[in-house]
């Protein structure tokens, strides 16, 4: 994608209690295990009074390779939920390695016409740069149905459940700014400083690769940006190699300030070793003068709460804070 005037800002109709919200199969298969995963989904978004159905692609066992399906076919069943007006938000089952399969076979006309929702991080983390890339849709960087609602809010206290839906159902319907959002004990600051911009980020190796496709955002969209990322599996040195690819290409001399999300798996990171994933950070930023808020609670390790692609949010390193200073969604028409 060539250098071009700024995309406006694309959000989504404010949901309503009755709209209809699709759990659907982008990426990999559903297995047989995290079959009740989906149900919990369903039961939480019910809770949260919309109407839930199941896209036919996400059915257990079925699958091709490590995909729920080819991706022509996923991106088919995309596009015809992005085409359905009865659809108003798309719930991703899952991550995996299928995304980039199918960024050239997307309906972006369908996205511009009738903006949506469409909620999930990791692989979907891709699907939604490259959208906010290509319409300026505001991407949902939240929990999914089998790792986050179905998943990982199990192991989250009863408050902390009703914290998160609370949150999620203000995200979706609310049209005021959801200001700053719960900050959790393990939130550190691992250098100073504040900033205000738009939210761009998602899991550190998906955003290198984006930088790779024709599709990835101009580098002028950073300009001002709180990147925020996070990783799972893998290498303390392939974080610290992504890190170095974003500074190559000229990210980090252009954003505002960083968010770190906890890592999750990653070999040499255990507790007690060295370096840090805080002194890797360092490292690579240098002398730049970036607030970075370390440990926060989205990506892989747990419970997501929502970071909103292309939203303007305001950053405390030293505070421990992080405000969504405006709507993630419009007002209905």
């Amino acid at each position: 994608m060539t250098a071009s005037a700024p995309i406006p800002l694309l959000r989504p109709r404010a949901l309503a209690p009755g709209d209809l919200v699709v759990v659907a199969a982008l990426s990999g298969p559903l297995p047989a295990a995290y079959e009740p995963n989906v149900g919990r989904t369903v039961a939480v978004f019910e809770r949260m009074g919309f109407r839930v159905r199941r896209a036919p692609l996400l059915e257990a066992g079925r699958g091709r390779w490590w995909s729920a399906a080819p991706p022509a076919e996923i991106a088919a069943e995309l596009n015809g939920l992005l085409r359905d007006p009865e659809v108003r938000a798309i719930v991703a089952a899952d991550g995996g390695q299928t995304v980039l399969g199918y960024l050239d076979l997307i309906d972006v006309e369908a996205v511009r016409a009738d903006p949506k929702p469409i909620l999930g991080y990791s692989d979907i983390s891709l699907l939604h740069l490259v959208l906010h890339a290509r319409t300026g849709l505001v991407g949902f960087h939240a929990d999914m149905a089998v790792p986050g609602f179905g998943g990982n809010w199990r192991s989250a206290s009863p408050a902390r459940r009703g914290e998160l839906e609370r949150l999620y159902r203000a995200l979706l319907t609310g049209t005021g700014p959801l200001g700053p959002l719960p900050t959790g004990p393990a939130w550190e600051c691992w250098r100073p400083g504040r900033a205000e911009g738009p939210l761009i980020g998602g899991v550190i190796n998906r955003l290198v690769l984006a930088r790779a496709t024709p599709f990835a955002l101009p580098l002028e969209r950073f300009d001002g940006a709180i990147l925020f990322w996070e990783e799972m599996g893998g290498l303390a040195s392939y974080v610290w190699s992504y890190l170095h690819v974003l500074r190559h290409s000229g990210v980090l001399d252009r954003i505002a300030g960083m968010v770190v999300g906890v890592p999750h798996g990653i070999g040499g990171l255990e507790p007690g070793s060295s370096p840090s994933l805080a002194e890797i950070v360092l490292d690579v930023l240098g002398d730049r003068d970036v607030p970075v808020l370390g440990n926060v609670d989205f990506g892989h390790a747990g419970p997501n709460l929502p970071m909103p692609i292309g939203l303007r949010a305001g950053l405390d390193a030293r505070r421990r804070t992080l405000s969504l200073l405006e709507p993630a969604v419009a007002p209905p028409s």
